[in-house]
């Protein structure tokens, strides 16, 4: 598969977790953030917690290997040192009772149609 098609796919899944995040509520901070160990996906803020989430996506596939199956330790391990980087740089950011950091698993089709998305809070 070309880096532009997983790009794209990426980009959708980050797109369909955004409007999960925001038909709960939370206002999307930032997206896409960069660092030295990788990309935040989601900043999020529900009026106390602020929430760091990392979205994988997949096709539909046979495997039955889903999404969050690519949240491992080394990825949780970078996702904590790319949002302390972002606290320290974000200044001008919403004040927040706690911090969390949430996984989001997104499933779609092969006409990229949405299947099943699984969020799930607090994920490490």
């Amino acid at each position: 598969m070309s880096s532009d098609l997983r790009h794209r796919l990426g980009a959708l899944g980050e797109r369909l977790a955004a409007d999960h995040l925001a038909r709960l509520g939370f206002e999307i901070v930032e997206r896409n953030y960069r660092t030295r160990w990788g990309e935040l996906d989601i900043v999020a803020f529900d009026g106390l917690t602020l929430t760091f989430c990392e979205v994988k996506t997949r096709r539909l596939t046979a495997t039955g290997s889903g999404p969050l199956d690519a949240v491992g330790t080394g990825k949780r391990s970078r996702v904590r040192k790319m949002a302390g980087s972002w606290l320290i740089e974000r200044r001008e950011r919403p004040y927040a009772v706690s911090v969390r950091f949430d996984a989001i698993g997104v499933t779609v089709d092969a006409l990229g149609r949405l299947v099943r998305l699984e969020h799930v809070e607090d994920a490490f």
